[in-house]
């Protein structure tokens, strides 16, 4: 873990974890810029090494808020992975993000978008094994696009494919050593594969499910009773990082943001690849337009309806019971959204 203090080093400083992907930008905005103390908050950024850790801060009670997959609310809200505790998602980051990658092994003339792979592993596939894929986390989107991957190409985990489950950062290297065979992740992890020539993508999750949500502001139910002014301010000054984030004439900094140590460590090479106008797939040809998109608008509302995509893509992977239920207001919270928005709109940064 790296914990980056704020200037103030005041003892009553929120603390805010993070895992090293692209779209931990808007936390890096917020701090690098200003934005946190323009709205008179002290924060301390954690970075945490993947998604176990951070469900396991949060239950302990270590962070009051982090940047999460969307699922993990519901993992912690609704006790699915055996930890319970109130949270709330005032907030919703980005869009997209993440991508397939599959290790040169896997033949791309042969494979295509995933339509060739079945008949490629009965046919061709030298290791005469299942094939090993990872994700980052069992509540994670990256698991429930693999799955729906796999599943529109006639394969099925775990008869066909193993899955895994890898803190993100490790999964290149992974790669690399032949200890899996591909993986869906966000960026920059899909980028520094392909950017070295270790891998190639059929797909990112904008070809899986248009517009779905990705990463999200998960606050602390303890922050919320006992701090909710600062709650709301923080996710008023994330919207803004948002914003920012959303600029092309921002774009060169947010790099250079990025490619700091203490949040993704990439080169700006390979962040360039993957926040870009145009990326390289590795061996299909370049694809227009970034892998994930931040929002700065109606995007970022925690609606119902985006809770819903989580759901029924977790009852599609196995890892959410069909008889499980909650209050998904109780957890996507539109009220502190539109609150902290109102915020702004007094500031005068958004109208």
């Amino acid at each position: 873990m790296v914990s980056l203090p704020d200037p103030a080093g005041s003892r009553s400083a929120l603390r805010l974890g993070f895992v090293a992907l692209s779209d931990c930008a808007p936390l890096a905005v917020a701090k690098e810029t200003g934005i946190f103390a323009r709205h008179g908050l002290s924060v301390v950024l954690s970075r945490e090494p993947g998604w176990t850790a951070v469900c396991g801060k949060m239950f302990h009670g270590k962070l009051d808020a982090v940047q999460s997959s969307a699922g993990i609310a519901f993992a912690l809200g609704l006790g699915l992975a055996g930890m319970r505790c109130e949270v709330a998602v005032p907030l919703i980051f980005n869009r997209h993000g993440n991508a397939i990658t599959l290790s040169t092994e896997l033949d791309p003339r042969r494979i295509g978008q995933g339509e060739g792979l079945r008949d490629f592993l009965k046919q061709a596939w030298k290791k005469r094994r299942r094939l090993v894929l990872a994700a980052s986390h069992r509540y994670s989107s990256h698991h429930i696009l693999l799955h729906s991957w796999l599943e529109r190409h006639g394969l099925r985990a775990p008869d066909d494919v193993e899955i895994i489950f890898l803190p993100p950062p490790t999964m290149p290297g992974q790669l690399r050593a032949g200890r899996i065979d591909g993986f869906c992740v966000g960026e920059p992890w899909n980028s520094e594969v392909v950017v070295s020539g270790g891998g190639w993508c059929p797909a990112t999750s904008a070809d899986l499910s248009l517009g779905h949500p990705e990463k999200v502001l998960l606050l602390s139910g303890n922050l919320l009773a006992e701090r909710k002014e600062e709650a709301l301010q923080l996710t008023a000054a994330l919207l803004e990082a948002c914003r920012r984030c959303r600029s092309e004439e921002f774009r060169d900094e947010l790099i250079g943001i990025l490619a700091l140590p203490e949040y993704t460590g990439a080169s700006e090479r390979v962040l360039r690849h993957s926040l870009g106008a145009r990326s390289d797939s590795g061996r299909r040809g370049p694809r227009d337009g970034p892998v994930g998109e931040f929002q700065a608008g109606p995007p970022n509302r925690p609606t119902i309806e985006k809770a819903s995509w989580v759901l029924a893509g977790l009852r599609g992977t196995g890892a959410f019971p069909e008889a499980t239920c909650g209050s998904l207001s109780r957890i996507y919270r539109e009220d502190l959204f539109h609150a902290a928005r109102q915020r702004l709109t007094r500031r005068g940064v958004i109208a």
